[in-house]
């Protein structure tokens, strides 16, 4: 069963990768469904190590601007201003206040919600806990370590039955098959 003290402080919202040109742009691969929000002009944001971990004393860091480049984003930050000061932070990530995200649709998750979850089989039978949520095409998937091994698990409506994160337990109805891979 889950408790407050499981619940994290912060949430990774997006990774610092590249310097976009000489004047201090940086890219920033999202990891939020709310770009817009979460890179708003003005916000301050947590910048966590390159494993997504915060020190003691974690640096801060403010978006000045900001706008939408293919996949990303480009961000300027108040204080970085050339191509070598984004070099030292790139590879970082960013991080907002759990209590700051931007509000979630109904039946909507977090991926640290599901990790630890019981995996268990709409008949009952154990299948694992979930160690990793990797975010693919053309679904999410599980991954589920038993004593049968592991396992990869389509989070698709068809699979995937019932989410209690509450109680930290998954309930799948697989296919045939998909638990001998």
């Amino acid at each position: 069963m889950a408790t407050d003290s499981d619940r994290p402080e912060w949430l990774v919202v997006g990774q610092l990768s590249k310097p976009h040109g000489n004047k201090g742009e940086v890219m920033v691969w999202p990891l939020t469904d709310s770009p817009e929000l979460v890179f708003a002009e003005g916000r301050e944001l947590l910048l966590g190590d390159t494993g997504g971990g915060i020190g003691e004393a974690p640096d801060r860091v403010v978006v000045e601007g900001r706008r939408p480049y293919r996949r990303g984003w480009l961000l300027t930050l108040v204080g970085i201003e050339d191509r070598r000061a984004v070099e030292e932070i790139q590879g970082r990530y960013l991080l907002i206040p759990i209590d700051e995200a931007p509000p979630r649709e109904e039946g909507e998750l977090f991926y640290h919600e599901l990790l630890g979850a019981e995996v268990v089989t709409a008949d009952g039978e154990t299948v694992g806990r979930v160690r990793e949520v990797f975010d693919i095409e053309p679904a999410h998937l599980l991954e589920v370590k038993g004593e049968r091994g592991l396992h990869l698990i389509p989070f698709t409506n068809q699979v995937v039955k019932e989410v209690d994160a509450g109680a930290r337990r998954i309930v799948i109805d697989p296919p045939e098959g998909l638990l001998e891979l």
